[in-house]
């Protein structure tokens, strides 16, 4: 059994990122995208983290960002199509608030959703863990 916590407001990739969608001003969708808990834990020291820039146009499933820990780099996917509208370059110096707080403080962009549908085939938190729990560090 998974020892983390998975936020139920957030969707989830089998690659470990989570989403959470918020509303602009404008009432367009936009995505707050991070890694999981279990993904920070996998990682292990993490030292540097590599950001989108903002105005870079995704496709679902394409590689938008990276991590890096002492042991390997990781790629971050975009969980969705849209436009990067912004980016947490808070991280970039203090790679710690992944570890503290993934869910918040630890997201890594934003983007301005151009398919919603695309929404529809992340997991929930409970197939979220039920897929971590069949996968060994």
């Amino acid at each position: 059994m998974s020892s983390f916590l998975y936020p139920d407001d957030l969707r989830y990739t089998k690659t470990h990122e989570w989403v959470r969608v918020e509303k602009e001003a404008s009432g367009r969708s936009v995505a707050v995208v991070g890694i999981t808990a279990f993904a920070i834990d996998a990682l292990k020291d993490l030292v540097h983290v590599e950001l989108p820039a903002v105005g870079r146009v995704f496709q679902a499933g394409q590689e938008a960002a990276e991590i890096e820990s002492v042991k390997a780099v990781s790629p971050i996917y975009c969980p969705v199509a849209g436009e990067v509208v912004a980016v947490n370059t808070e991280l970039e110096n203090q790679l710690d608030r992944l570890a503290e707080d993934p869910y918040e403080k630890g997201w890594f962009f934003k983007v301005r959703i151009t398919d919603p549908a695309g929404l529809d085939s992340l997991l929930d938190a409970a197939a979220y863990q039920k897929h971590c729990e069949t996968e060994s560090h």
